[in-house]
């Protein structure tokens, strides 16, 4: 157990020496993984190799200013679980609607942290199992456990970013109001934002590079932009598990490239992710992990196991010409990385 002294958290955390102890004990209880990372990689550098990532707490024993890292292998779910665990578990899931299944017994095992995508033919029930997997739509059979627990348990550990269509972009809301819709959680139903919580959501734009607009009505953006906000709400959360549904639909090459690289940010932090993608072109380069979806789980895995041709053909049937692109931009991919 090592100990990390206020001046330490101080040097770390830059302008939080105006915090009185005990706002910077509650501060730091409440820290997310990048930040509790920040404070790990500090130890490592000045006490030599740890086997865990710590958890921060306070030891009633030392004085308020003293704060203690305890490197501990932590519980299902918790901050810093062991990375063999899985993040998500989907057992036996079938969906069906008027009575025509649309997923048929689904099971899917998504380990910790990483970047997965969930590809197949348009009406492979792709959308339909983020959905389904958040109890969004009802299911005819199955469970679903993430980090470990029910979904109830764990709800607010999870953010979901929907498809651009289904939201009403008429509403009367800036792009400061839908991020901060994130917090609402902590804020609680009918109470004023303090400034807190707008730096934390200013802080999420800026990482997805729209902080100018934030004074903006949501009406009044592209559609990469409204990509962009929903993608931010999620950030704000702070969320262990984050499922996105088609991100990258109808945006151009720039924010294509922009959400990608913060979904890598969020997956290098620990964060898993998967996301609903249709463009089997650029599935090599942006994913670890593929789910081939056709109805049924055609194959689940680690990309070089699971996106090959023979899957392929398996998940869209006679559809050579599309196949054979794939193919060879595989080939290519492969080539420059050999």
């Amino acid at each position: 157990m090592e100990c990390v002294t206020r001046e330490a958290v101080k040097s770390i955390y830059g302008g939080i020496e105006q915090l009185q102890p005990a706002l910077l004990t509650d501060f730091l209880l409440k820290i997310n993984r990048r930040e509790i990372s920040n404070v790990w990689t500090r130890l490592e550098r000045n006490c030599g190799a740890v086997d865990y990532i710590g958890s921060v707490n306070v030891d009633p024993n030392k004085p308020k200013n003293d704060f203690i890292v305890n490197p501990v292998e932590l519980q299902a779910g918790g901050l810093g679980a062991s990375s063999l665990e899985s993040a998500i578990e989907v057992s036996d899931l079938t969906v069906a609607y008027h009575r025509k299944p649309v997923l048929w017994e689904i099971n899917l095992s998504v380990p910790r942290g990483v970047l997965g995508g969930i590809v197949g033919p348009n009406g492979a029930g792709k959308s339909t199992l983020i959905k389904a997997m958040l109890d969004l739509v009802p299911r005819l059979s199955g469970s679903v456990r993430m980090q470990g627990r029910e979904l109830a348990d764990i709800r607010h550990r999870i953010a979901y970013v929907p498809q651009r269509e289904s939201v009403d972009w008429d509403f009367p809301a800036t792009v400061l109001d839908v991020v901060l819709m994130g917090l609402y959680r902590e804020i609680g139903w009918f109470r004023r934002t303090r400034r807190l919580h707008r730096e934390r959501a200013m802080r999420a734009l800026e990482q997805v590079g729209i902080a100018e607009l934030s004074k903006r009505q949501i009406s009044q953006l592209s559609g990469g932009q409204q990509q962009r906000t929903f993608l931010a709400r999620a950030l704000v959360q702070s969320s262990d598990v984050l499922l996105l549904d088609e991100p990258f639909a109808a945006v151009d090459a720039a924010t294509e490239q922009s959400i990608i690289e913060v979904l890598r940010e969020q997956r290098d932090l620990g964060k898993t992710l998967l996301v609903v993608h249709h463009d089997l072109h650029t599935v090599p380069q942006y994913f670890d992990y593929v789910l081939l979806l056709n109805v049924h789980s055609v194959a689940w895995g680690p990309l070089q196991d699971v996106f090959t041709e023979e899957n392929l053909k398996r998940t869209y049937g006679g559809r050579l010409t599309i196949l054979e692109e794939v193919t060879e931009a595989m080939r290519r991919s492969a080539s420059r990385k050999g």
